[in-house]
């Protein structure tokens, strides 16, 4: 395998504001949607110091999903390509450095709530939506108490010997978690 052309990077940070979503056009004319913030990543040596990376998420990839938990000041990592991102900065006109990374997948470390309150994530495979997020705790929960998720199923009395068993064993699928 040659890694000729390779461009894989992972980086974490603290997320500077929520997304923001935007359709854009283009080169051929197609249209798509992407998503737009800005990571601050302290340096190893002087923790006081930070750089930016300029984020986009485009809506075909696998952090598309998990867009939905990116709020500011989450704890995040990002795994993509990095680009070179020249511009010239604001305050003083001066030319600068900057980063612009295409992300493909993020792992969420920390979460932000509305109320700003951190709270450590364990959503690897975060759920589309709402039906899954519930579907996901109503798993959860039975796995921590499979006996109390659903009662054992009563073979019927005129039902044949392979057909109780076939009850049984769906029963049990139902209670396992899903992983």
């Amino acid at each position: 395998m040659s890694s000729l052309g390779l461009n894989k990077w992972i980086v974490s940070g603290h997320l500077g504001a929520d997304a923001q979503i935007k359709t854009v056009e283009l080169r051929n004319g197609e249209k798509a949607t992407v998503a737009s913030t800005t990571l601050y990543v302290r340096k190893m040596r002087d923790r006081n110091e930070a750089f930016t990376v300029a984020l986009s998420i485009w809506e075909k990839s696998a952090a598309w999903r998990k867009l939905q938990f990116l709020k500011k000041g989450s704890l995040i990592i990002c795994t993509g390509s990095v680009e070179p991102n020249p511009y010239v900065s604001s305050a003083d006109n001066s030319p600068r450095a900057g980063l612009q990374m295409t992300v493909l997948d993020v792992d969420l470390d920390v979460v932000r709530d509305g109320d700003d309150a951190e709270e450590p994530s364990e959503m690897m495979g975060a759920p589309l939506d709402e039906s899954d997020a519930k579907a996901t705790k109503k798993t959860a929960s039975q796995a921590a108490a499979p006996e109390a998720a659903a009662p054992p199923a009563q073979p019927t009395p005129s039902a044949p010997p392979a057909e109780k068993a076939t009850k049984k064993q769906t029963t049990k699928a139902a209670a396992t978690p899903v992983a």
